[in-house]
């Protein structure tokens, strides 16, 4: 008759380790501060045991899943993609797991997703939010939910939140290029509602003002801050015989790239092109486009910092963090086959 293995359990960690029982669920469950030393006994033992916690057991004691919802207004916007390897890599160090919400920046997809996580399935969230004020989810997303806003702000939120300040980059993208000699500078803009709009949208106008220049009608262009929306807005900007164009994300800043060549426009002769560099993309990198580079991954490690440090003191004051991206200008090319 076959005899089925029988299961590591703490006991048989602990005893691996060197160490109590005690001190091995203080090492899992985070209630009690351990010596380095003995946390990395513990954990030696676990890898070599092959232990696996019971998850339902320990949230039964501590009432903690250990888990943190995200959620993300694109999960196809290569931006968000590495925002979420970002955050995972943070709290999984910490025995936490995400799982994923998208919205596609729709506020009803939000509300929903959101009275989902928060019935008891997460421990916190995680929000870059499609919505402009807090009176918009207030009812699905209580004060005392531990929550930090990522990447967008939202009026009145009563929440910690880690952002990015695109201000200063987009002003000085924009300066440079009228230094060179452009005047016909048009802007793809995301969606009205959202603050990272509004700030980007912002700069533009501030540098036409101050160096003397009209902002033309249809110079600017409103999009939906998914791709779809840039290439009719880069149709148009071609229209007005722009020379230049400022995309206001790296997903419509692809897209933007994508018409122009597809429109035989030299970029770098016939037009100049300022993207956002939220990701890897050899496209952008191989061609002289102007670039604003992201924070991406430090965005993503302090939001994870963030929420942890929310789900471990319910009490903790707010903290607001705001990262800096930075105008890169022109990249030297490089072979995309390399």
């Amino acid at each position: 008759m076959r005899t089925e293995k029988k299961l590591p359990n703490i006991s048989d960690v602990a005893r691996a380790a060197g160490v109590s029982t005690a001190t091995v669920s203080h090492t899992l469950n985070g209630t009690r501060t351990v010596s380095e030393h003995s946390r990395e006994l513990v954990m030696k033992a676990i890898r070599e045991l092959g232990y696996t916690p019971n998850a339902f057991a320990r949230s039964f004691r501590t009432g903690k899943k250990n888990i943190i919802g995200f959620v993300v207004p694109d999960i196809s916007n290569q931006f968000f993609a590495r925002l979420i390897e970002a955050v995972e890599e943070s709290i999984s160090a910490e025995g936490f797991h995400l799982i994923i919400a998208n919205t596609r920046e729709n506020k009803e997809r939000e509300r929903q997703h959101l009275r989902y996580l928060t019935s008891g399935v997460v421990d916190g969230i995680l929000l870059a939010s499609t919505m402009e004020t807090y009176g918009e989810f207030s009812d699905f997303l209580p004060e005392q939910f531990p929550a930090v806003l990522v990447d967008r702000k939202v009026d009145a939120a009563p929440f910690s939140s880690v952002t990015v300040s695109a201000y200063q980059s987009v002003y000085k993208s924009v300066a440079a290029l009228i230094e060179q000699g452009q005047r016909r500078i048009g802007f793809i803009t995301g969606l009205s509602r959202l603050s990272t709009s509004r700030e980007r949208l912002a700069a533009y106008r501030q540098a036409m003002s101050d160096f003397g220049l009209t902002i033309e009608e249809d110079f600017v262009q409103h999009g939906d801050s998914m791709e779809r929306s840039a290439w009719n807005s880069t149709v148009r900007l071609l229209e007005q015989k722009c020379t230049a164009i400022v995309a206001s994300n790296g997903l419509m800043g692809t897209a933007v790239y994508q018409c122009l060549r597809e429109h035989g426009v030299r970029i770098g002769r016939d037009m100049e092109l300022i993207c956002f560099s939220d990701f890897d993309s050899p496209l952008l990198e191989s061609s002289p486009v102007r670039l604003v580079a992201q924070p991406v991954d430090e965005l993503g490690r302090l939001a994870g910092e963030e929420i942890l440090r929310r789900v471990n003191g319910r009490d903790a004051e707010q903290n607001h963090v705001i990262l800096n991206s930075i105008y890169l200008g022109t990249l030297p090319r490089r072979n995309i086959n390399e």
